[in-house]
């Protein structure tokens, strides 16, 4: 079963399971990727439909149904497209002459359909990774490969766009902003009002198109974002901090966004995307790259063989570190950190979470949350 089949029965599914929101993104996600006018207008009536019939559900479950099926119809004669390398970088280094600091070595590829998450504490160098990657910064060593032609640093800018956390303020509605990008990337007519429409509801705009910049929250802000993004559609999107000041509903929103509009089988697109909020980016991401003063730690790479060397659990619990220092001891403890708020406690290799919970259970330890993070960029933070 190839991507395409694959990602259309999990939609199946969740139409079976009336979760209307999310069929109807991934209906729209289809639509885009058939690049059919005739597609758009349908999706477009649909939309039109479902605003006065939420609360019908059966004849929804049916529309939804008939366009799926027709959609899988299509784009089954439609060419899968494989996973290009899209960025190569080699030996990246940037230094400045007025600052200790300096990035690199990087060494890093990115391809087609895959989300880089990049993580590490403030001031360690994501930023300037990002800036480079787009040209806003020359390296001082090393080399960037762009595998995809482009004419000028505009045309660069264009296929690979670089969204940074404090973005520009704009003027006019929404919807006028997207046309007028629409329109700058050659769409025009009818084909302009379907496709903004189509994208401002994929990314939950339309009820909030009129509004201006200033009306709206950080999390929609993110969107437009988004919205504007996939209107130029790029081969690759640099993102900095997008999940900061979003809640935690919004953050998980805003992801699953990144990962249905990357692992397109039709238009894949390479992500990178830095953030703070570390577990939910590993989630989302099939690479984690950390970064601690400027120096490159990849997840992957740093357990030797594949092959966990030490089973590490985060936790938190009412017990001071002496009663659980000697409590764990049974399970052979190689050290226990308190930190922040949370214990991290090493054992060897040869532990399991299921030898922790029973010692758990047996000495009644209190624990209020625990997270085994042997295989988590985490433990590079300890």
């Amino acid at each position: 079963m190839n991507l395409f089949e694959k990602q259309y029965e999990k939609i199946l599914h969740s139409l079976q399971f009336e979760d209307f929101t999310f069929t109807l993104k991934r209906i729209i996600d289809l639509t885009l990727d058939t690049e059919d006018f005739s597609f758009y207008k349908k999706t477009y009536n649909l939309l039109a439909w479902v605003d006065y019939n939420q609360s019908n559900t059966e004849e929804k479950k049916e529309k939804y149904l008939t366009i799926l099926q027709e959609l899988h119809q299509f784009l089954s004669k439609k060419e899968i497209k494989s996973q290009k390398c899209l960025l190569e970088i080699n030996n990246l280094k940037k230094s400045y002459s007025k600052s200790p600091f300096a990035l690199g070595p990087i060494n890093l590829k990115i391809s087609e359909g895959e989300i880089i998450g990049l993580v590490g504490e403030n001031g360690n160098g994501k930023t300037t990774l990002l800036r480079s990657l787009c040209k806003e910064l020359n390296p001082t060593e090393g080399e960037i490969k762009y595998h995809f032609t482009y004419s000028d640093i505009y045309d660069l800018r264009t296929q690979l766009i670089y969204i940074p956390q404090r973005t520009n303020n704009w003027y006019g509605s929404m919807l006028d902003n997207l046309r007028f990008t629409a329109s700058c990337y050659g769409v025009a007519s009818e084909e302009n009002e379907l496709i903004t429409d189509l994208i401002l509801s994929r990314m939950g705009l339309r009820d909030y198109k009129k509004l201006s910049w200033k009306n709206l929250s950080s999390g929609y802000k993110m969107r437009f974002e988004l919205a504007r993004m996939l209107l130029r559609k790029p081969k690759l999107l640099l993102i900095d901090e997008p999940l900061a000041n979003l809640d935690i509903m919004a953050q998980q929103i805003v992801l699953d966004d990144f990962k249905a509009i990357a692992k397109s089988p039709f238009r894949p697109l390479g992500i990178v995307l830095s953030s703070q909020q570390l577990y939910e980016v590993e989630k989302t991401s099939d690479q984690v790259i950390f970064l601690k003063h400027g120096e490159q730690r990849n997840l992957k790479t740093e357990t030797i063989d594949n092959k966990i060397h030490e089973f590490i659990i985060e936790f938190e619990s009412d017990w001071n570190q002496e009663e659980l220092y000697k409590t764990f001891q049974q399970l052979n403890l190689i050290k226990l950190h308190y930190n922040g708020g949370t214990y991290i406690a090493n054992f060897p290799a040869t532990t399991s979470i299921k030898n922790f919970l029973e010692t758990i259970i047996q000495e009644n330890i209190p624990i209020k949350y625990f997270r085994d993070i042997s295989n988590s960029t985490r433990r590079f933070f300890i």
